[in-house]
């Protein structure tokens, strides 16, 4: 194993004394090819081309002598250090940072960045990147190739943001651009880049704020789920109660990263709760009124929603691929469609034994294991202790079946 493994972040400003004092000593230098021409490096050190970390981490650890790891920006934020340090190697190191490239960004910019959201885009992840830029105000993207600025744009299709581009930070070819997201894909950009998403609905005056990743502009975060229907101003519709509420919001289990549909959405008391979980959403219907009502929820919680106005199934055939979905509205039919697209998770739910038998045998055609559930709740006035409303529902939660290989 190495006697002594160094990792060097690089932002293109000067290294510091602490880097130029390991590159000096080192006998097997490793970084991209930007990395290895820098003068400090030693010219009778092994040179490896940092393609494959985990070939690298494997020539490090036979290595007999002192290695440096040289990286752009800070190695410890999203970076080398997490790999080499993995158990499977078994390196220890010492770090000595730079800027991080999302900070350069920010500064390029001259914005703040405590209420950022940051997320790395490979192919395999940029939907769920795109997912997070729909639901948040403030998003830095860590790009790679196949994952950058143009696909970002395409896959944000009907949701205005601005892109603010980096290009190659630190080098002499830097550059930053301003668009907005429909002109991104007209353009074709150089690796490495890193692209600030910024747009959505702005909440209250950002205060100082206490943790960072959060939309400080949006108001307070309300205490709870499921509210109660005074809420939502006019209150809930026909199939809205709290307690169906949550528990399709229990077996949605919307996060960061996910795609909800909301089909039927209605008062949009279940689009702005999913949202509040850090989830896109999308919420559909047909009825003019429960779109306006849905738009005016996401402003009164500070969440980003993007109502369509159509009717499903035929309006769902544009949208992008959800990872769960909720239908409100247009019993098996609807469901049958949604099964379709293969989200994870599909919740519905039914007024009559026939309507759940009918979406029961939708979800099980679609390849779901489902679960139904048969629930009452009471509300009562505690001044008489006399009943107030009462709601039945039959409650259907699919959960897709993997295709065998």
């Amino acid at each position: 194993m190495a006697d002594r493994v160094t990792v060097i972040g690089w932002d293109g400003s000067p290294l510091t004394s602490a880097a130029t004092s390991a590159l000096s000593a080192a006998t097997l230098v490793a970084g991209a090819a930007h990395h290895l021409a820098l003068p400090e490096v030693p010219p009778r050190a092994e040179r490896i081309r940092l393609g494959s970390v985990d070939l690298a981490a494997r020539r490090i650890a036979g290595h007999r002598g002192s290695a440096v790891v040289l990286a752009d920006g800070d190695p410890g934020f999203f970076g080398v250090v997490r790999a080499l340090r993995a158990p499977e190697h078994g390196l220890e190191v010492e770090v000595v940072p730079a800027v991080s490239a999302v900070a350069a960004a920010f500064a390029r910019a001259g914005m703040p960045w405590d209420d950022a959201q940051i997320v790395v885009a490979h192919p395999r992840t940029l939907r769920r990147a795109v997912n997070v830029c729909r639901a948040h105000t403030k998003v830095a993207v860590l790009t790679s190739p196949g994952a950058g600025p143009a696909e970002l744009a395409l896959l944000l299709e009907g949701v205005h943001r601005t892109f603010v581009i980096c290009e190659e930070l630190g080098s002499e070819r830097e550059q930053v651009t301003v668009l907005t997201s429909d002109k991104v894909a007209d353009h074709a950009w150089r690796d490495p880049n890193l692209v600030i998403v910024i747009g959505g609905a702005q909440g209250a005056a950002p205060g100082p704020g206490w943790i960072a990743g959060r939309d400080l502009g949006h108001p307070p975060q309300v205490r709870g789920w499921a509210l109660p229907a005074h809420a939502y101003g006019e209150g809930l519709g026909p199939g809205e109660s709290a307690g169906l509420r949550a528990a399709q919001l229990a077996r949605l289990g919307p996060r960061t990263g996910d795609l909800v549909w909301d089909i039927g959405c209605g008062s949009g008391a279940l689009s702005a709760e999913a949202a509040r979980f850090g989830a896109a959403v999308i919420a559909v219907d047909a009825d003019p009124d429960a779109c306006a009502r849905t738009e005016a929820a996401g402003r009164r919680f500070g969440v980003q929603l993007q109502v369509v106005a159509g009717r499903a199934p035929h309006v769902l055939e544009s949208l992008p691929e959800p990872d769960v979905v909720r239908v409100g509205g247009g019993g098996a039919q609807v469901v049958a469609a949604c099964a379709d697209r293969r989200p994870e998770r599909i919740v519905a739910h039914a007024a009559t034994r026939d309507g759940a038998e009918a979406i029961d045998a939708a979800l099980e055609a679609g390849g779901y294991d489902v679960e139904c559930a048969l629930l009452q709740s009471v509300e009562l006035d505690t001044s008489a202790w006399s009943e107030r409303e009462r709601s039945v529902a039959f409650l259907l939660s699919g959960r897709r079946r993997e295709r065998s290989p």
